[in-house]
């Protein structure tokens, strides 16, 4: 049994705490809000700072929403960085600049510690099912020492390479989800418009070459209109600026996923920033004047 920390107890954080949990870890919790009832009805133990979290387990796992939250909860007054010792793990599980996770990394080195960078993929469908696809950049020693913990919340673990790579990867994985969430809102408002019922053409495509997991879980949220949240619109648009920021500094192009930015940018202009991803087909209904289907 391993003594972890878990700070950020989200969306997906709490379903994730609760995997560990039901792995027989004892853990250690901290955040804004009160814990949920159930991981302390299990044995969890809350602590009043990310210090104290530090203190009492020997492996941190952090899940906040943005690189800003992600240096609050280590570096500010009653950080996780006060509570250090030397051999403690320090996980970010968060999606966040590759460019900050390196120095994040560096500050915590100088404690003694191991810092890997974790983030996931999968939403709260997969953190609830444990089958996160989780990128890893780090010490292989590290990542070796956590990837039993992985292993319950996860099914899809890969050691990249070094802090900043797993960051990257989940860059790279945010552009791809992105711009399919895009081809699958225009394929079905193109459908739609031409007559042709949007759930049978779905259902059609998902036998061929344009299956995907997109078009599966939010080609079906946009046919039903479920647009309730798995993974905010707000959150992916700051993983596009991430993108898009990286690109900047590495003197590359990236048309389309700043076009798809653009989109997700209307949606927040118009009220959507909470609603779930999918919803970035409301910016396509809205310039087209047709939905999809109707709710």
């Amino acid at each position: 049994m391993a003594k972890v920390g878990f700070i950020g107890l989200g969306i997906m954080g709490s379903p994730m705490a609760e995997n560990l949990q039901k792995g027989g870890h004892k853990l250690y919790l901290h955040d804004q809000k009160n814990p949920p009832a159930a991981l302390i009805e299990g044995g969890a133990t809350v602590c009043t700072s990310g210090a104290e979290v530090a203190k009492r387990a020997d492996i941190i796992i952090v899940m906040v929403p943005d690189t800003p939250h992600v240096e609050a909860v280590l570096f500010s007054k009653g950080g996780v960085a006060e509570g250090l010792s030397a051999g403690k793990i320090v996980v970010d599980m968060s999606s966040i600049s590759p460019i900050a996770t390196k120095g994040f990394a560096q500050k915590i080195n100088a404690f003694g510690c191991e810092y890997l960078d974790a983030p996931v993929s999968g939403g709260e469908v997969g953190a609830k099912a444990a089958s996160l696809t989780i990128m890893v950049g780090g010490n292989e020693s590290a990542f070796n020492d956590v990837k039993p913990l992985f292993e319950l919340m996860g099914k899809n673990i890969t050691l990249v390479g070094g802090n900043g790579d797993g960051q990257t990867t989940k860059v790279a994985n945010q552009i791809i989800v992105a711009l399919n969430i895009q081809a699958v809102a225009e394929a079905l408002l193109f459908a739609s418009k031409a007559g042709a019922d949007p759930a049978r053409v779905r259902q059609a495509l998902m036998g061929g070459f344009a299956s995907s997991r997109i078009l599966e879980v939010h080609g079906e949220r946009m046919v039903k209109r479920t647009f309730n949240p798995g993974f905010r619109i707000e959150l992916h648009q700051k993983d596009l600026n991430l993108a898009l920021q990286g690109a900047k500094a590495l003197g590359v192009s990236l048309p389309n996923t700043a076009a798809t930015q653009e989109l997700m940018n209307a949606c927040a202009a118009n009220g959507m920033s909470g609603l779930d991803h999918s919803a970035l087909c409301r910016a396509i209904e809205l310039m087209s004047n047709h939905e999809i289907a109707k709710g």
